[in-house]
């Protein structure tokens, strides 16, 4: 009557083996690289956008000082400041994003490779 639970067990640890071997051939990014990857991804957007808006306060204010007409560059290039860090940030995620997608299909492409072959 023993020899069922013998049976059960030994493909248990058959299947227990065969999961190890498997984790072993094939290490996963861990949980802690993609959050510092998304964190490195985040700080460059907000330093993207916060350089534009210095910049172009910079070149507003700097023509204002030179022209004498204080506040109406420095709003003007604030706001293109503003436009152009938007729009870089709005690259670099458009970028991230391809770059994800490229490497999904190059995932699934390989498992489709392992499981076709």
């Amino acid at each position: 009557m023993s020899d069922p639970d013998d049976r059960s067990e030994q493909a248990r640890l058959d299947a227990l083996e065969e999961r190890l071997a498997k984790a072993r051939r094939e290490p996963e990014k861990s949980h802690t690289e993609s959050h510092y990857s998304q964190a490195n991804l985040a700080w460059r957007m907000v330093i993207e956008l916060v350089a534009g808006l210095m910049i172009g306060a910079s070149i507003g204010y700097g023509l204002d000082t030179l022209l004498g007409t204080m506040p109406i560059f420095l709003v003007l290039f604030l706001f293109l400041g503003l436009a152009a860090g938007v729009k870089t940030m709005l690259r670099s995620a458009r970028e991230m994003q391809l770059k994800g997608e490229a490497a999904a299909a190059r995932d699934k492409e390989g498992e489709d490779g392992r499981n076709g072959a």
